[in-house]
């Protein structure tokens, strides 16, 4: 069987084959920091999978710093050594598919620090952004219209401004499974949303005026309901 003839549930399984199936090449071959793996054509055919797999399968390496793409030239082993290499992808393997509280938690720890240091660090750009989602997640909920991605836009814009790059990055991974996860449990009711236009305001207020200890208040407030629905599942 093709491994792209998988049911969508199984994609987690079918990515966590192929890196497997990469790291037996990069062994099998020897291939030392710097060298080249095959094409994604080559690859796709020795896999027998789809090229868009094993696109996304060199992605995800890609982010844990195991490869790296050069554009018109290939896909290289990255300079860390074989043995750290081959550590790393058996804990990636490892890796499970968090489930919601895992996320939920996960967020609030990382949003009372970025609504922190958003408001030491934020410039007059950052502002605008911020009140642009805002102002667009105002707009979506007094129309009685589904504001789940411009909350998360508002919330993304502010780990943007925090002016810490590896926490904007762990923001914009969690994000996905937030949007699923909100829809799937229907989390945003009518007076949560609504609820929520006053609290991006504060939260707002307390970054323009550059009052971190504010900002954090706000910003756990702002997290009561979500945090104790999550734990009423």
């Amino acid at each position: 069987m093709k491994l792209e003839t998988l049911t969508k549930s199984d994609s987690s399984s079918v990515q966590k084959e192929i890196i497997s199936k990469i790291r037996d090449l990069i062994n099998f071959k020897n291939l030392e920091p710097g060298d080249k793996l095959p094409s994604e054509r080559m690859l796709s055919e020795k896999f027998e999978v789809s090229r868009n797999a094993i696109r996304e399968a060199i992605q995800k390496l890609e982010f844990y710093g195991l490869l790296v793409s050069i554009p018109q030239s290939g896909t290289f082993v990255a300079n860390i050594g074989i043995i750290a290499l081959n550590g790393m992808i058996e804990d990636i393997l490892r890796l499970d598919i968090p489930d919601f509280r895992s996320l939920v938690e996960t967020r609030i720890l990382l949003e009372l620090k970025t609504a922190g240091l958003a408001a030491t660090n934020r410039t007059e750009n950052d502002l605008i952004k911020i009140k642009e989602a805002l102002e667009a997640y105002n707009t979506k909920v007094l129309n009685g219209e589904d504001a789940v991605q411009e909350d998360l836009l508002f919330h993304l814009a502010i780990a943007k401004a925090c002016g810490n790059s590896t926490m904007n990055t762990f923001m914009l991974i969690i994000t996905p499974g937030i949007i699923t996860n909100f829809k799937k449990h229907h989390v945003c009711d009518a007076d949560l949303s609504k609820r929520g236009i006053d609290d991006h305001k504060d939260i707002y207020d307390a970054i323009k005026d550059q009052n971190p200890q504010l900002a954090k208040l706000k910003m756990k407030q702002h997290f009561k309901e979500l945090y104790q629905y999550c734990y009423n599942i």
